[in-house]
């Protein structure tokens, strides 16, 4: 045990990290003081991490990791395997097996090493990326911001939008020297028509964003009138369908809804009866949607999440409560497979209540599906569930309240316009995993209102998914795998004509296999029994077709084979992909592809990301990737398609809301920033961040930060992730507190000229005059010059005349101390109205004077070294970013 590891230990020392402190003979002899250090913070670089442990063997301490939950711990016995680390389980451990991993189940928050008992302690906080995100404060992010690029995948030859000189691509990033040469900074080397370059500079990686669209875009020319022109010409063809957008938020806010009244304490139990701790993403969600319900606006609420994130249990309980109220549930899903899994979880979850649940589907006769709907009609139903068949003109409720839509882009035109018709009415509430770019619009700019569940249940582990060519070793070694641990294997072949050649062939495979086949042209008993086998874990591996894409819940089958996966779109593979890795269990995705050769350059690009897009929560990216591989003609008709080429799919985002904005009448003044230049080193050195992408992330995001709480919490990630950060890092975060601040007051710009800084405002700045004018009265290093620019100079003192003199006085007493009167011999400089002057800075000896005084005077004087300037320290007491700093606090109003 722990306790009897840290008894062995003799050296008494004091707090974790701190030197060793001897006993007094004031301490009693029953204390045990243990020398420890805390664990290095990995953060999700595992071979780090593996070279520490290789470390800690050759120390010969005994190495321990402690994982929160069993799946884990297999996970990491497996990873470090991977990397020929023996591993073993403590539990099951009974002698120290020399130089081997133990790996316990847990909660432990952070590692900790005992060098006297020769111990190494790892927590899975201090390992794991997803965990440390899990347990970090959850931080709010603005939706845009969710499913719009952070860099982290730019690579060199990616296309790149600027906001203002349009679509240039990625060369790569460059230092190069500015002011004297003194400095060197690193800039983003985009490269544009006619081989022209533009260096943009780090701090300013708000103004660019990665281009997404269809087909390559062609290059715009520096200086051109192309991308204003393209910008117009899209803004223009926006503005119907603003307008069309706006005519339906309109007609939401005009029709009164039913708002229902608070939670019940029936509510409570429901919720209480939930087996698992809701993640926060979850509990935001439920709160907003309950927020929605009890408004007396109809509700129309977009709730985006990965596969398996939950998002059915937060819709359960909008039901339970519209219920609650004497209200019925429709529940819309896209096919028969994913009603009938929904109307199944639904008894499941609702069975401790009252609550009468039924399906509509083409499993049933006409006769029963007679009798649901005129159950559902007179009112004795209080959830249906059903394919598009609910839309049928037939299908009446006699009080629907709520409308629960699962994946509506799979749903045709004139099932929407039916939707369309129904959310007017009542409160609507869409699921979806991967949104489509018509959603997002309507619900990034505010005409649909959104939830975003990005926080992975406790247990989940990313999928580790493999591309390989076809072969039945790999099949037959990849079920027999998934058997041995007692799990279930999905295997996905879309072609109904070959799918039973394709069953014999795995029975070959595998014998001992109980194999199920379903698709959508069976008879509706015996798909239903074979889909019941699987859920029901009387078969091993099921065979179907894509019926199984969305919403099939069975967390025991942890592998899906998927063949001829090069037919497939992105959204749909990670669809497919999202049926496994539902519980604490390593799942295992293999697509089958034929020989590389023969695959198109799309269907390559589709792989690659689906392999590359294996981390939790990656749907958001793949539904943006998906759009610009395959164009977004397919998903938006060919107009707005063409407005998304031209411009890409950020940009044409951030039109559209502009669009949307001024149409309701705001200002757009809020989203200029303001640009500061201080010709001080902002580099983020390789040697503190190696990878490329991690440093654009981190200057993207110091950049795009809109407060000081985004600031801080940027740093704090940072020294988290990559230990105390330099002096040029502790720069860019100041640079990035003076622009916040600067956008607070309606700076347009700060830039440094030599000695001087010059500050530009606004029209709309938000200081006020007199205040500006008392200020540059009350100072000695400033000055105001028409018609909204204030000076500073750098090489003037703060302080200047005292308070309580007129401005004749003041400009009297300067000329004096300019002059050099003095009012007779021996006595203080003073001016003639008997004020006394500022003391003169005291300036530091000469150069020369130094050279010549500090021993022998040698040779070698150069011009370059006569003009040097003195080299400055920007965070030294009284240095420029002080200096800017306190004089935009003393701008701000009180």
């Amino acid at each position: 045990s722990l306790e009897a590891l840290a008894l062995d230990a003799q050296e008494p020392v004091g707090e974790a990290g701190s030197n060793p402190t001897p006993a007094t003979p004031l301490q009693s002899s029953s204390t045990l003081h243990v020398s420890t250090q805390p664990t290095q913070e990995f953060r999700g670089r595992i071979p780090d991490w593996i070279a520490d442990v290789k470390q800690a063997r050759e120390r010969n301490e005994t190495i321990l990791f402690v994982a929160s939950t069993h799946g884990r711990a297999e996970r990491t016995v497996e990873l470090l395997h991977d990397y020929e680390i023996r591993a073993l389980s403590a539990a099951n451990a009974d002698e120290r097996v020399e130089g081997a991993v133990l790996v316990a189940e847990g909660l432990l928050s952070r590692g900790f090493r005992l060098p006297a008992a020769g111990l190494q302690v790892y927590a899975e906080t201090d390992i794991f990326e997803e965990e440390r995100r899990r347990t970090s404060s959850s931080r709010k992010r603005s939706l845009a911001a969710t499913f719009l690029s952070d860099l982290r995948d730019l690579k060199v030859g990616d296309y790149i939008v600027h906001v203002d000189n349009g679509i240039g691509q990625f060369v790569g990033l460059k230092q190069l020297s500015v002011g004297h040469g003194d400095i060197v900074q690193e800039f983003l080397e985009l490269r544009y028509h006619a081989e022209d370059k533009m260096f943009v500079p780090v701090e300013r990686l708000d103004l660019v964003q990665k281009y997404s669209g269809g087909a390559a875009p062609s290059l715009d020319r520096l200086g051109g009138t192309s991308w204003e022109k393209a910008k117009k010409k899209v803004k223009k063809a926006m503005r119907d369908m603003a307008e069309e957008l706006l005519k339906l938020y309109a007609a939401r806010r005009a029709v009164p809804g039913h708002s229902f009244s608070a939670d019940t304490h029936w509510q409570e139990e429901f919720e209480g009866a939930f087996e698992w701790d809701l993640t926060p993403d979850q509990a935001t969600a439920v709160a907003d949607i309950k927020r929605d319900m009890e408004s007396s606006m109809p509700m129309d609420r977009l709730l985006c999440g990965d596969v398996g994130y939950g998002k059915t249990e937060v819709a359960m309980r909008a039901a339970f409560k519209a219920v609650m109220e004497g209200k019925q549930v429709a529940v819309l899903a896209p096919t028969t497979v994913l009603a009938f899994q929904h109307a199944e979880t639904m008894k499941h979850r609702f069975a401790a209540f009252p609550v009468r649940i039924d399906v509509v589907n083409r499993f049933r006769t006409a006769h029963e599906t007679k009798q649901i709907l005129e159950q559902a009609a007179a009112g004795r139903l209080d959830i249906l569930v059903g394919t598009h068949r609910l839309l049928s003109k037939d299908v009446l409720f006699r009080d629907l309240g709520l409308l629960i839509v699962d994946e509506e882009q799979r749903f045709g035109v004139a099932h929407k316009e039916r939707i369309k018709q129904m959310r007017k009415k009542v409160d609507v509430l869409t699921m979806t995993a991967t949104p489509i770019p018509r959603t997002l619009n309507m619900a990034l700019v505010g005409i649909r209102d959104m939830s975003v569940i990005e926080t992975p249940p406790k247990d989940r582990l990313a999928i580790q998914t493999n591309v390989v060519k076809f072969d039945a070793n790999v099949i037959e070694r990849a079920i027999r795998t998934e058997l041995a641990r007692g799990g279930q294997i999905f295997f996905v072949h879309n072609r109904i004509e070959s799918i039973v050649s394709m069953g014999n062939l795995l029975q070959r495979l595998v014998p001992e296999a109980r194999v199920v086949v379903g698709h959508g042209q069976m008879g509706e008993h015996i798909l239903e029994r074979a889909m019941l086998d699987f859920m029901q874990h009387r078969a091993d591996l099921l065979l179907s077709t894509t019926i199984v894409e969305n919403g099939i819940d069975i967390p025991n089958a942890n592998t899906i084979i998927i063949n001829r996966a090069d037919r497939y779109g992105l959204s749909q593979l990670y669809q497919l992909r999202g049926r496994v890795g539902r519980s604490d269990r390593a799942a295992y995705a293999y697509l089958l592809i034929p020989p590389e050769d023969s695959l198109s350059s799309v269907a390559r690009k589709r792989l690659a990301a689906i392999r590359e897009f294996s981390d939790l929560g990656s749907g958001f990216r793949v539904a943006a990737l998906d759009l610009e591989i395959r164009g977004a003609g397919n998903l938006l008709g060919g107009e707005q398609s063409g407005q998304i080429d031209a411009v890409g799919f950020e940009t044409y985002m951030k039109l559209l809301e502009e669009t949307i904005r001024e149409l309701k009448g705001e200002d757009l003044e809020d989203d200029v920033r303001a640009t500061v230049n201080l010709r001080i080193d902002f580099r983020i050195a390789e040697s503190y961040i190696p990878d490329m992408n991690q440093r654009l992330m981190v200057y993207r995001r110091i950049a795009a930060a809109r407060s000081e709480d985004e600031l801080t919490k940027v740093m704090e990630e940072v020294r988290d992730r990559y230990g105390p950060p330099p002096v040029p890092v502790l720069n860019l975060a100041d640079y990035g507190r003076i622009r916040v601040m600067a956008d607070d007051l309606g700076v347009d710009s700060i830039d440094r000229e030599g000695a001087l800084v010059v500050i530009r405002f606004r029209e709309k700045a938000k200081v006020e005059p007199m205040r500006l004018i008392h200020l540059v009265r009350d100072r000695g290093d400033l000055q105001l010059l028409p018609p909204v620019t204030l000076k500073m100079d750098m090489k003037r003192p703060v302080v200047a005349a005292p308070p309580n003199l007129t401005a004749d006085e003041v400009r009297k007493a300067h000329q004096a101390s300019q002059s050099g009167l003095r009012s007779g011999p021996g006595t203080p400089s003073s001016s003639p109205s008997g004020v006394r002057r500022p003391p003169r800075e005291r300036r530091e000896p000469a150069w020369w004077t130094v050279r010549a005084t500090s021993g022998e005077v040698t040779a070698g004087f150069s011009k370059a070294e006569m003009m040097k300037p003195k080299e400055e320290d920007p965070r030294a007491p009284g240095g420029i970013l002080q200096r800017v700093e306190e004089l935009l606090e003393d701008l701000k109003s009180d």
